[in-house]
């Protein structure tokens, strides 16, 4: 079990080291390297083990050696990782951090334990650590069991010093647990007593700890890696859809003047090109293609402004006279589909305050969706009204009605919700836009059945310009 634990230990450090480039993680895992082949070591040379005094020639003392080289190479490998990352943290920060030499690592490990292993198993090189099989030489034990306090220390103050992560407090709990462990080697006298079995019931706990923290890191971050990519995944999608949203508002928005300077365009050439050229007709319908092309320029500007959450050009005009010019804008698309456009403008409205091109927007919008109703109505009345009046003493309301197809009650909130639609070809988007500016100049625009002849009606209210602020009325 501690062979395992110490070599799942080394093998997420080395991960760790590869992704970070880090000598010092690289020096830490091979340490756990080194403590478990050791532990093999151990295990072959235990007395009683295979043989009466243990594998590769050992002795009785041999196995205790290696027990306790094992003991005090966590606290030197500690010391060895916080030297490493020290240096490391020094470099420039434009410098890249060396290469982790990780097989090398791990190689010198193992070889270094066989090292430690020819040197316990060697005459005269150690001096006698077990006076027999079974009992301890106390003298020896007790200055060697000192000089492991002192380096476990000295790597916990040094740890404690320059702890800079989650690691460096794993590891000093790791070291406490193998602090606790060497007051049970005092008390003890030899193999298998009370206090010989106690350290090793401690040992999983020293040795799992680090492992465990090191697992539950390891989930934690690619926790937080799947998250991180969810999110982005997510942040992306928005963003494709706000890219579409935006793409079929401008498409929507600017294709409706950009038809009606092809409209009129083609209008003028074919008076040009009469037998009899009617040169009043073209000049007519070339200043209304014009008209129609300041129109669109003036929306894209109008667009980005809003993509750009830019203040609006709010100014002083009279809202009748934008009635007119939306109007003159639509007038073939009115003839061609045989709807008649009535006019009641009140002429005593104030002005009004508010942006001139988004609100001619909005008109245009309510005029294309009541020319659209009558695309399947037959038999009936084909006409349009515009009717201009006071809302109240701070308001003016205009109202776009129609006799065509109209809106089912339970619609009449949901059309002005983002690419809802009533109609076969519609995109779902004129009139939430049309809501949003109208909202945008102080105002309000709602819908509602129209009495008498079928149909809907369009209430767009707009504040005076001698009213209050458009923020307020909002």
């Amino acid at each position: 079990m501690l062979l395992v634990s110490d070599l799942i230990t080394a093998t997420l450090l080395y991960a760790q080291a590869s992704l970070f480039r880090s000598r010092a993680l690289s020096a830490l895992a091979s340490g756990f390297v080194f403590i478990a082949s050791l532990l093999v070591a151990h295990m072959l040379t235990f007395p009683g083990g295979f043989t009466a005094n243990g594998l590769l020639g050992a002795k009785f003392d041999t196995a205790g050696w290696i027990y306790l080289c094992r003991r005090g190479a966590l606290p030197a490998i500690v010391l060895l990782y916080v030297f490493l990352r020290w240096r490391e943290y020094k470099l420039p920060p434009s410098e890249p951090n060396p290469s982790p030499l990780i097989g090398w690592g791990a190689a010198g490990a193992v070889a270094l334990a066989a090292l430690v292993t020819v040197v316990a198993t060697s005459d005269d090189l150690l001096p006698p650590l077990f006076v027999d099989r079974l009992h301890i030489a106390r003298n020896t034990l007790l200055a060697i069991n000192s000089a492991l306090v002192g380096l476990i220390l000295a790597a916990m103050a040094a740890l404690f010093w320059q702890r800079r992560s989650v690691l460096d407090l794993w590891l000093l709990v790791a070291l406490s647990a193998w602090l606790m462990q060497l007051p049970l080697s005092l008390v003890g006298w030899g193999r298998f007593t009370v206090s010989y079995y106690a350290q090793f019931a401690l040992m999983p706990a020293a040795n799992l700890i680090l492992m465990l923290a090191l697992i539950a890191e390891s989930i934690r971050l690619h926790a937080r890696l799947a998250l991180s990519t969810a999110a982005r995944r997510r942040e992306r999608d928005a963003l494709l859809m706000t890219m579409n949203a935006m793409a079929a508002t401008f498409s929507h928005e600017i294709g409706q003047p950009l038809t009606a300077v092809t409209t009129n365009a083609k209008a003028e050439l074919n008076f040009l090109t009469r037998p009899q050229p009617d040169t009043g007709k073209a000049i007519e319908a070339l200043r209304a293609s014009l008209d129609a092309g300041k129109l669109a320029v003036e929306v894209i500007k109008s667009l980005r402004a809003m993509a750009a959450k830019e203040p609006g050009r709010f100014t002083e005009f009279d809202l009748n006279e934008v009635v007119r010019q939306a109007a003159d804008l639509l007038d073939r698309e009115l003839a061609g589909a045989k709807i008649s456009l009535e006019l009641e403008l009140d002429e005593s409205v104030p002005p009004v305050q508010a942006d001139r091109v988004q609100v001619q927007q909005v008109l245009v919008n309510l005029l294309i969706n009541a020319i659209e109703s009558f695309a399947e109505t037959r038999g009936k009345t084909r006409r349009i009204s515009i009717r201009s009046a006071p809302f109240d003493d701070r308001a003016v309301v205009l109202e776009v009605s129609d006799t065509g197809s109209g809106i089912a009650p339970g619609d009449m909130e949901r059309i002005f919700e983002n690419f809802v639609t009533t109609k076969p070809t519609g995109t779902g988007l004129g009139l939430p836009i049309s809501r949003i500016l109208a909202e945008e100049q102080g105002g309000r625009l709602w819908a509602s059945p129209s009495s008498g002849h079928g149909g809907a009606t369009f209430h767009l209210q707009l504040p005076y310009s001698n009213g209050p602020p458009p923020s307020q009325l909002a």
